[in-house]
């Protein structure tokens, strides 16, 4: 009875931020460090993100309302993409670990996924793209920071990849969670950081 009650007590770790600002690195880097993901892997790896995208399907629904799924992610870290994060209800408790990337390093990473897979990468300009994310991002900054039931640390990409252990320590810290470091830190490689931002 007193595990039942801990369960559902038990807050739900996301991983956040705008698409290819490292939320499939750091879902990686907290599953090596010992916390459970909550992925149905449908989606593989490949050139794009070769370690994999560690996402849940039915997150992709929760504007829809499909919600049955959240009490078995107590306990354990899901990706949420950034514009998804808004549609998460009360009545949990959230931990966020929010990624952040340089906006042109976002644009030039998300162009050549679209490259990648044959699809029109001009479609719309980087500037407008640029644009709507600033936007959504400030929305969501608002919405988060009026929630209660959220607390939320951000995480530079750049920065973590540069000099791994700091930030992961902290990382480890805002989640109160005693996790393997050594093993977390090895999960970070230089060589996948492209589309680096010149200076």
């Amino acid at each position: 009875m007193f595990f039942k009650r801990k369960k559902k007590d038990e807050p739900i770790t996301i991983v956040s931020g705008l698409p290819r600002s490292g939320t499939s690195m750091m879902m990686k880097i907290l599953e090596a460090g010992g916390l459970e993901p909550l992925t149905d892997n449908l989606r593989t790896a490949d050139d794009d993100n070769p370690r994999g995208y560690y996402e849940f399907e039915r997150v992709k629904k929760l504007r829809e309302g499909d919600l049955a799924w959240l009490p078995e992610a107590r306990g354990k870290v899901v990706k949420v993409i950034a514009t998804l994060l808004t549609s998460l209800p009360p009545g949990y408790t959230y931990r966020v670990v929010f990624m952040r990337r340089a906006m042109p390093e976002i644009l030039a990473s998300q162009k050549q996924m679209l490259v990648n897979r044959g699809e029109d990468a001009d479609k719309i300009s980087d500037e407008e793209m640029g644009r709507l994310f600033e936007q959504h991002l400030q929305r969501v900054n608002e919405w988060v920071k009026s929630q209660p039931n959220i607390t939320r640390h951000d995480v530079e990409y750049s920065e973590l990849v540069k000099d791994p252990q700091p930030h992961i320590e902290v990382v480890c810290e805002f989640l109160g969670e005693k996790l393997d470091i050594e093993k977390m830190v090895g999960v970070v490689d230089p060589k996948l950081y492209r589309q680096r931002r010149e200076g």
